[in-house]
């Protein structure tokens, strides 16, 4: 029964935003819309429920009326399913009152925990029903449409009605059903008064009780926590202020008893949010005082008086309450984790500080959510702090919690070993002594307890090693159904009589979780699933983490949080897996994405900060100290300023101060912390899909790396500008070298990406991009820029080939702007070229360059060509200038000749040198 609660829950979860589809455009169902149907939805809304279908006002619906049941029986039949249960509810109520059922939390743990989770969700349903604005509306409309359709209306319309009605005030009628109900329900809540204040602390008062610390008494570090309500420990405080909250709105006659009075004045200071479901959430001092506001007599008006104190006190106090507790949980979470990592032993006999830890933590986070995503109203007149909500250190608490349920994961043959024998050394012997100390023990109760021993003390070390599946679920469904028959009042063996036995009991219970119930402990205490509504919240928060280097290395956790989303599903409400699976997809996707571009963005500064570094270490700056040391050799005149002597390279890493951070070292620092995230886990399981951080890393590095080495080339095709092939090689060494040293970092290979990166750069293409390469930038430059100034301006800016040099170089004329051709066709040069772009880049600049050789001797052979006859006759005549001259200027196209025989020229001249080179 509870199970299909959680699943209506969620289904009224999903149908309460109806209002926003009436009003969204796009999404509700067209006839809404038709302005043709106001009258007729006004007349359903104010006939509601008793609707005569024969009305003229309702005859335009016969038109529509097969949309209007396709469109509205998702909605309308939720409903219904909430009237059956609400039928099945009042039944078992009824049923367990008649009973006379004992509930007290420290004694029938399971029983009393399922009664107050069925109370909290049947009233959260309802709650949630009466918040559906247009419930009267929808219902109606279908109604009538399906009694056009099928010649009658729906046989539960009539008590669905009425239900709708009852309901406008949910926690007024369902206190009235609660009246009889209250004597199962108060001992049930009073049974919390021990429990909830151990948990309701001050951050002060969990440092002084030395609470969760395992170092607090080293004497006693191997030995198990003492306690005898084991299971009320990791117990979730936000589900304990549920139970009071509406166990005794239900039952507020009993908030004269000074331990009810006691409970409802400290939940209702701990803060002003309560959860109905996921993200639906109640202010809840404000429905205490409208429900409060309908019930005459109690001395209400003193009750609304104390509610809004307790509401003022919890504006005012709660915020910074929390806030100090979770610094406290940062501390304490990180010294478990240290201590279980470096000692896993204690695993076992202190498991739980796990479970505490971890719910206390996940309350915390709940509550921030909640009150962060929901601000009070104005009319408080009471200024929050933001500081108080806006926490920076989030993650790290977070990521604690990550590791110690790794932890738990990773040693869970440890907790096994350590729980299986305990249970058949210590928990079956003394189960055995407490079974046989009782008085009277009926046979079907003595079955069940015969029946318990016997199954523990069969245990051995020896299963743990083979690794047997264990699954004590009989064991626990054994002593649930035993609470219940003890419990009730006229049982031959009362469970409250035998205190010894029901303690040691849920003892046993929660020692047989540690063996086979491990997974569901980890979400029973842990669960995030509650980030999937809030992902505006978490994106806030993981760009905060971002901009925060201190937190950089915490910034996994949310990636990892993306796994927990599907545990907000359930396995008989599959509709909603895949728009949540696809959810936690899409969110572990983008976070990795931009932790990876991030660590990018970081070795990208890193790598320019270097390649400054190797710029200044290039024989050109070598200019500035031979000058300088030219100048001191020289007479000084003692009136000029002496002139400071330019840092020599190298000087950078003389340190003076060790306090004081360079750019470099935040950076380096920060690459370390944004590494060390990379590096946590090997694979993040989200939804049936595997995401490896560091493959992440490594494809976005890849891209990167590959631009960046296009871009460092600094090529403007405007402007015919690049940079030297030197220069560029230096640069290139410089950021591989950093990038080597990412594997000090990381555990990455980066040899996969230079084998994969720099060959790609040897073809003229990219073939992963499209892209053009350093060889297609360079081979298009050299033989289209540095080419066409040898040839075409010949004249203005010599540019000759040197077979000394083994180089081009220029000759600088007055009043020309001067090109250095040296300065990239010279050896050293064209050597740098070759190993950027390799033999196949080589290859490519050949072939190029040959081509260009041949389409210019294809020129020339038309030429030759056309002047055939006269060039024959220059060729006989050569020693009559005259007969030269008038056939010179017989010649056609003869101003093209010389530019074609100084391109072939400079080609060969180049092509040697590629040769040399």
């Amino acid at each position: 029964l509870q199970s299909k609660n959680q699943i209506l829950m969620d289904n009224i979860y999903n149908v309460k935003p109806l209002k926003n589809m009436l009003g969204n455009p796009e999404n509700k169902p067209s006839f809404l819309s038709e302005k043709s149907l106001e009258a007729v939805f006004k007349h359903l809304a104010k006939k509601f429920p008793n609707i005569d279908s024969k009305s003229s006002t309702l005859s335009p619906i016969q038109n529509i009326k097969a949309d209007v049941v396709k469109s509205l029986s998702l909605y309308y039949y939720t409903f219904v399913d909430i009237m059956d249960l609400k039928d099945h509810v009042t039944d078992l109520l009824t049923t367990i009152d008649a009973c006379q059922v004992h509930l007290d939390i420290a004694l029938n743990y399971d029983l009393t925990k399922q009664y107050l989770d069925l109370m909290t969700t049947y009233v959260s349903i309802m709650v949630l029903v009466s918040k559906v604005d247009d419930r009267r509306l929808v219902l109606s409309l279908f109604n009538v449409a399906h009694e056009f359709l099928h010649g009658a209306g729906d046989t539960s319309f009539p008590r669905l009605g009425q239900m709708v009605q009852d309901y406008d005030h949910p926690m007024k009628k369902m206190s009235e059903e609660f009246v009889p109900h209250s004597r199962v329900l108060i001992p049930a809540i009073m049974s919390l008064h021990v429990i909830y204040p151990k948990r309701n602390l001050t951050a002060e008062l969990m440092r002084s009780t030395q609470m969760l610390s395992l170092l607090a008494e080293p004497a006693k570090i191997m030995n198990s926590p003492i306690t005898d309500m084991v299971q009320c420990e990791y117990l979730s405080q936000d589900v304990m202020e549920k139970w009071i909250i509406f166990g005794l709105m239900l039952c507020y006659q009993y908030l004269q008893e000074a331990k009810a009075w006691d409970l409802w004045k400290q939940v209702l200071q701990s803060g002003y949010i309560v959860q109905l479901c996921r993200d639906e959430v109640l202010h809840i001092h404000g429905f205490i005082v409208s429900f409060f506001e309908t019930i005459k007599g109690h001395n209400m008006k003193k009750k609304i008086d104390d509610v809004r104190e307790f509401q003022h006190s919890a504006l005012q106090t709660s915020p910074g309450i929390h806030k100090e507790r979770r610094k406290f949980l940062r501390s304490a979470l990180r010294e478990l984790t240290q201590i279980y990592a470096d000692q896993p032993g204690l695993l076992g006999p202190k498991a739980l500080y796990v479970w505490q830890g971890l719910s206390v933590t996940r309350d915390e986070i709940h509550w921030l959510l909640r009150h962060f995503d929901n601000p009070p109203s104005k009319r408080h007149n009471i200024k929050l702090s933001q500081e108080d909500f806006v926490d920076r250190q989030l993650p790290e608490l977070l990521f604690y919690m990550e590791e110690l349920r790794g932890l738990v994961k990773k040693y869970n043959q440890v907790l096994q070993r350590y729980f299986v024998q305990y249970l058949s050394g210590y928990d079956s012997v003394l189960l055995n002594q407490l079974i046989q100390n009782l008085a009277v023990c009926p046979e079907d109760e003595s079955i069940i307890l015969s029946s318990l021993y016997n199954t523990v003390a069969s245990l051995t070390v020896k299963q743990v090693e083979e690794n047997v599946l264990f699954d004590f679920r009989g064991i626990r469904l054994d002593w649930f159904r035993l609470q219940a028959y003890t419990s009730v009042g006229k049982a031959a063996l009362i469970l409250k009589d035998h205190i010894d036995i029901a303690k040691h009991m849920n003892t046993i219970c929660f020692h047989t979780k540690m063996v086979d119930y491990l997974d569901q402990m980890l979400v029973e205490t842990s669960d995030l699933s509650i980030y999937c509504f809030y992902t505006q919240i978490y994106e806030h928060q993981f760009k905060q983490c971002m901009e925060f280097p201190a937190q950089h290395r915490f910034s996994i956790v949310f990636p990892m949080i993306c796994a927990h989303f599907m545990n907000a599903t359930h396995e008989l409400c599959p509709e909603e897996r895949h728009s949540i699976g696809t959810t936690s997809v899409q969110y572990t996707h983008w976070f990795l994405k931009e932790m990876s571009d991030e660590v990018n963005q970081v070795i990208t500064a890193i790598c320019e900060e270097q390649c400054m570094l190797s710029d200044k270490l290039l024989p050109k700056h070598s200019a500035d100290t031979i000058i300088q040391t030219a100048q001191k050799k020289r007479p000084q005149d003692k009136k000029k300023k002496t002139v400071a002597e330019p840092i020599k390279p190298g000087q950078e890493s003389a340190r003076k101060n060790r306090e004081v951070f360079t750019r470099m070292d935040k950076l380096h620092m920060a690459l370390t912390e944004l590494c060390y995230a990379i590096n946590y886990c090997n694979v993040i399981q989200v939804w049936e899909h595997g995401f490896v951080p560091r493959e992440f890393f490594l494809q976005h590095l890849e891209t990167r790396f590959n631009k960046a080495l296009v871009g460092m080339m600094m090529y403007n095709p405007d402007t015919s500008e690049i940079a030297k092939p030197s220069e560029l090689l230096n640069s290139v060494k410089s950021v591989m070298n950093v990038l080597q040293g990412l594997e000090n970092y990381v555990n990455i290979d980066i040899a996969r990406i230079f084998n994969s990166v720099l060959p790609q750069q040897t073809q003229h293409i990219d073939s992963f991009t499209g892209e053009k390469t350093i060889t297609a930038n360079y081979t298009n430059w050299y033989l289209e820029v540095l080419l066409r100034r040898v040839t075409v301006n010949a004249g203005q800016n010599p540019v000759i080939f040197s077979p000394n040099h083994k180089a081009f170089v220029s000759i600088q004329t007055d009043g020309n702007q001067f090109f250095a051709a040296e300065e990239y066709a010279d050896l050293t040069e064209l050597r740098a070229l070759a190993e950027l772009i390799g033999p196949y880049g080589m290859k490519y600049m050949g072939e190029r360059l040959m081509n260009h050789v041949a389409s210019q001797v294809d020129e020339l052979k038309k030429l030759v060509v056309g002047n055939k006859e006269v060039l024959q006759k220059l060729r006989t005549n050569y020693d009559k200038p005259e007969v030269m001259r008038d056939l010179y200027r017989q010649l056609t196209s003869k101003l093209n000749w010389v530019p074609i025989l100084m391109n072939i020229y400079s080609s060969y001249a180049r092509e040697t040198i590629h040769r040399i080179t």
